[in-house]
């Protein structure tokens, strides 16, 4: 008699794991874009909760060190860093590549709280 198993990739419990991952962004969210005041030069270095592995100091100069600080903050950093070191008017500018650089849960719930980040992306794809 063949038993069958479920795979531990569907059902209820996969379910309620994306939607528990999906609330952890979205709490972390900011009220609004523009209250994110962090510097748009410089070199910015990032506190160990936050950038636990690799990296944690990066050149705003730099393109790609730009991009990975934006990818690790919005990835690792809890609601009170997002203001402290992403710039509103810096992630609008690097939105249309970022969004395919985060995960799907990230891109969705931003575009899906600031409007302004999905019209980025749309303009781009």
């Amino acid at each position: 008699m063949a038993v069958s198993r479920q795979s531990p990739w569907s059902g209820p419990d996969l379910a309620e794991d994306l939607a528990l991952y999906r609330e952890k962004f979205q709490r972390r969210l900011p009220a609004a874009l523009e209250d994110l005041q962090g510097p748009a030069v410089g070199v910015v270095e990032l506190p160990i909760h936050v950038a636990w592995s690799g990296m944690s100091a990066y050149d705003l100069g730099k393109p790609r060190q730009r991009m990975g600080l934006y990818r690790t903050v919005l990835h690792e950093g809890l609601r009170e860093d997002l203001p402290l070191y992403l710039n509103h008017q810096l992630l609008l500018q690097l939105w249309p590549t970022l969004r395919s650089l985060v995960g799907r849960t990230v891109r969705t719930v931003w575009e899906d709280a600031f409007p302004q980040l999905a019209a980025r992306g749309r303009s781009v794809a």
